[in-house]
């Protein structure tokens, strides 16, 4: 005797009827921070990445985080991961995955349920270098540094033009030169700059001038409605702006210390 079989959409409650999906899978991509270890020191590691998430806390709050392992030597030796991870946690990002490690290393990542990450899609150094994150010169080597990881690379150094709209979710970050973006930044999107920020569409997310400090930098914004913006380490977030300021064109800058927000035109 033949056995029949019952498809799982039919809802069996309402024979006839489709039951509808509880999910869906879709391939998608986002714009991860990459810490890019340069040395197995864990605690210098720390150490040098203590400061960059104080000047720039919302940047690092809560956000997923790629360990990228190809800058340690061929035979440096294992990493260790529950170190990393606590470090990393207590900084208050979340470590989500490995890439370019040993097989050692990659399995050790496992034991701490790290994803091992391919290399597709990586950026090159020369071209990823705008959003790498330089510090100044030491005697010593960085035991690490900060990347974001772009979905696109453009090939200038230094100042960065996005002639796109910039996403929620989205993190852009200008080493060494200014930010401008000619569309709209969404809620939840963030930019970071070590110099100025230009905005010529509507401004809702997150916006970082002076990353390294630099005090004379600006953000220009034609549409202020920004979650929150800060010079040099100074913040004012959007319960803080003045009413009568959001929506229009204005510029953020520090005087004496003081984060002043002033109309232009």
């Amino acid at each position: 005797m033949a056995v029949q079989t019952v498809p799982d959409s039919v809802d069996h409650s309402n024979p006839g009827t489709q039951k509808a999906p509880a999910f869906e899978l879709r391939a998608s991509s986002f714009t991860l921070p990459v810490i890019r270890l340069l040395a197995l020191d864990i605690d210098a590691v720390e150490a040098e990445l203590a400061p960059k998430v104080e000047q720039a806390p919302g940047f690092f709050q809560n956000a997923p985080v790629v360990i990228e392992l190809g800058a340690l030597p061929p035979q440096g030796g294992s990493v260790a991961f529950p170190q990393l991870v606590g470090v990393l946690r207590g900084l208050g990002m979340i470590p989500v995955g490995v890439r370019g490690g040993s097989t050692q290393q990659n399995e050790a990542a496992r034991a701490m349920e790290l994803a091992i990450l391919g290399d597709n899609g990586r950026t090159s150094r020369a071209a990823a270098e705008p959003w790498a994150e330089r510090a100044a010169p030491a005697a010593s080597p960085p035991a690490a540094e900060v990347q974001a990881q772009p979905a696109e690379a453009p090939g200038h150094v230094g100042s960065l033009l996005i002639d796109r709209p910039v996403r929620s979710g989205q993190r852009i970050y200008a080493a060494g030169g200014d930010l401008t973006v000619v569309g709209p930044v969404s809620s939840g999107a963030e930019l970071m700059a070590d110099g100025n920020i230009h905005v010529y569409g509507p401004l809702r997310g997150r916006v970082i001038a002076g990353l390294q400090g630099d005090l004379s930098a600006r953000i220009f914004c034609r549409d202020l409605q920004a979650e929150l913006v800060s010079v040099a380490g100074h913040y004012r977030v959007s319960e803080n702006i003045p009413a009568e300021l959001k929506g229009h064109s204005v510029q953020v800058f520090l005087d004496h210390d003081v984060l002043r927000i002033e109309p232009m035109g």
